[in-house]
Order: structure tokens, then sequence, then C-alpha cells
């Protein structure tokens, strides 16, 4: 079975969605859909496929099997609602919803009609977290106690990288981004003890035009298995991304720039021959990494095949992997469950709350800035 696909939205982010469902031997694109006519028959002479400019038309004319909405946030919720009611799996880009309440309004409508809904969540698939998580799933770090993503240098609010659209949210392109931290956290550290466990702390660092609520935020929880989880998440530094999983017997830091794993499984406290042996430790994890990226990058240029591009491509795998499900009928396999993207969603709104309860302080002068493509 070829899954006949369909993308909605022909922006910044699309062109990943586009090539992936191109590329993968088991979708089928057939059309894309765009209120501006001129994109949609650019991107379908591009792809050979059929152009649409209203998402009715798409799902009147067009049999599909799975669509994608890479659309701007305001709009997520009433197109998914109409390929929902069309009966075809959809994958929406994050922020999957614009609020925690028409995330709630989405989850409901995909159960009454019995439809699989996902939200894509591509840093849970690079490579170096899924070593990460493999390291854990197979009891490598003992008990786990906490976990830490820090995802600094992230884009400000007034950052015009997506569109303007992105200037009606409280945190503005900031905002947008935010997803990608929290579900990293939510998918190495676990969810939630419950809606009491979480606390959210925002900033506002720059000077904007625009009436912008933060350009900073801190998550923290608890899980159910006492996991202590935090998420800073900073815009308009030096990107410093990375993902802390400390665990009994290891622990572990995952670059998500460098895409390298650093192992920690020595006590090297209290000598300096441990402290020698810390900085040798890291030294050979960080240029075995780097030597194990130079290599694949050497395979993904002799080979464009699938297996190849999916090992590599983040967006890939996570478009692999639900293809398999959906070819499967199994949606319990699709690799980002509803329930992930609803704490996300939830801990995304805490975060507005943060903000909208926080005092006016004194704002900081920032550089503008200049439009940049960006995940």
């Amino acid at each position: 079975m070829t899954l006949r696909s369909a993308v909605v939205g022909g922006g910044t982010v699309s062109g990943v969605h586009l090539s992936g469902l191109d590329r993968n031997p088991r979708t089928e694109l057939v059309a894309v859909c765009d209120t501006d006519e001129e994109t949609a028959r650019e991107i379908a002479e591009d792809y050979d496929v059929a152009a649409y400019f209203d998402v009715e038309s798409l799902l009147a004319d067009t049999d599909l099997d799975w669509v994608h909405v890479c659309t701007p946030v305001q709009t997520h919720l009433p197109i998914a609602k109409r390929i929902i009611e069309a009966g075809i799996p959809v994958q929406i880009e994050k922020p999957i919803t614009e609020t925690y309440e028409e995330f709630e309004e989405l989850a409901a409508h995909a159960e009454r009609h019995g439809v699989v809904v996902s939200e894509k969540h591509n840093h849970d698939f690079d490579p170096v977290v899924r070593e990460a998580m493999r390291q854990k799933r197979d009891g490598e770090l003992g008990d786990v106690r906490g976990v830490d993503v820090i995802y600094t240098g992230s884009s400000r609010p007034d950052d015009p990288n997506r569109g303007p659209w992105n200037f009606e949210l409280a945190g503005g392109e900031f905002e947008e981004g935010i997803p990608h931290p929290i579900y990293l956290t939510l998918r190495a550290g676990g969810y939630p003890r419950s809606e009491d466990a979480v606390a959210a702390t925002t900033a506002l660092y720059g000077d904007y035009d625009r009436d912008f609520a933060y350009d900073g935020a801190q998550l923290q929880y608890h899980t159910d298995d006492g996991v202590l989880c935090t998420t800073k998440v900073l815009g308009g530094t030096r990107p410093v991304r990375q993902l802390l999983i400390h665990g009994e017997d290891k622990s572990l830091t995952a670059d998500l720039i460098s895409q390298t794993l650093v192992e920690h499984d020595r006590n090297y406290k209290g000598s300096a021959v441990g402290r020698v042996l810390n900085n040798v430790d890291q030294a050979v994890d960080r240029t075995a990494g780097t030597v194990k990226n130079a290599r694949a990058v050497l395979r993904r240029n002799r080979s464009d095949d699938w297996d190849t591009l999916r090992l590599l491509n983040a967006h890939y795998y996570q478009n692999d992997a639900e293809s398999r499900a959906l070819e499967a009928g199994d949606p319990d396999a699709m690799p980002v469950p509803l329930a992930e993207s609803r704490w996300t969603s939830y801990l995304m709104e805490e975060v507005r709350n943060a903000a909208s309860r926080a005092e006016p302080r004194e704002s900081h002068p920032v550089e503008p800035v200049v439009s940049r493509d960006a995940e």
C-alpha cells in the first residue's frame, strides 16, 4: 500500500515535508495546497503534483491517505478538523494548536471521528537523541533521577523568519520554537505527575517595537517516578542546545548541534587524576561522535536511498515511522503519541500564563534581527 499524501501550506517549513513524502517509498506525494496560487503552482511544478488553493477543493477532488499541515498555527485547528471530518490521518507542524483549549477541541474531534492525529516532533528523532533514549531504555543509565534541556539561541520574538503571523503570538517567533525543548524534556524525562506539579517562569529581556510578553522561559516539573525535569529556553543568545539525562549508574549529555553524545560514567570528584580522566573521556566521546557524523555524511553523499536518508534526517525518520504505522493500520505505533502533544501544549500554556502574570520589568535594547531559516 502506498499512502497518497498532500501538504497544506507552502511556507518555510513545508520543504522538508514535501521532500520527505516525495522520497519515502511508502508515500506518494500527489498534491500541494496553498492560498497563494503562485506558491502552490511553483511547488506543484517542482514536484510534478496537483496544485490546490483551498482545502475544500483538495479534499473534494483528491483521494488521500495522509495530509501534512504546515500553515500558520492560527489556522491549524479549522484545517485539521476539516481533514479529520474527511476521515484522513493528519500530521500537524508544531505548535499543534495556538492554545491548550484548542488542543482539547482537536483531540476530542479526532477521537469522535476515529482519525489519527500527530504532531511534528523532529528532534525526538535526532540520531544523538535516539542513541540516548536507547541507552535509557536498555537500562544502561540505571534509575534516571533528572532531565535537563538547555535550548538557547532561539529566535527573538521579532524575527520575521516564518512570517508576520508569528508576531500575533505572545512570544512571537520565540514562542513558535518553544515546543522543541519541551517535547524533548517530556520524551526523555516523562510526563508531569499532575498539572499542579508544573512551575513556569518567564523573562522579557529585549526591547521590541511590538508588545511581546517574553523572550525567555523556564519550566520545572516532577514525574510519578520522582524524575525532576527542567527546560530552559532563551532567545537572542549564542546557541547551546543540550539534553542532559542524569542516571544513578551513568549520565549523558546529548549535544543537538554537534550531534555528539558524552557519557559520564566515572566518579571524577576529589582528585587531579579524576579531572584529567574527565577531560580525556569527554574529548574521546566528542571525537568519536564527530568521526561517526563525518562517516554518515559520506554515506549520504554516496547514496540517497531512503534508508540512509531517514537515519540522518530526523524529519524523515518520523515521517518513515508514521507511514509504517499508518500502512499497518496500527495507531498505537505512531512515534509521537498524542499524549506527548497534549503535555507540550499544556506546558506552553503554562509559559504564556506565567508571562501574563509577570510584572513589567525594565527591558534591554537588542540589535535588529535578520530573517533566517530555522527549524
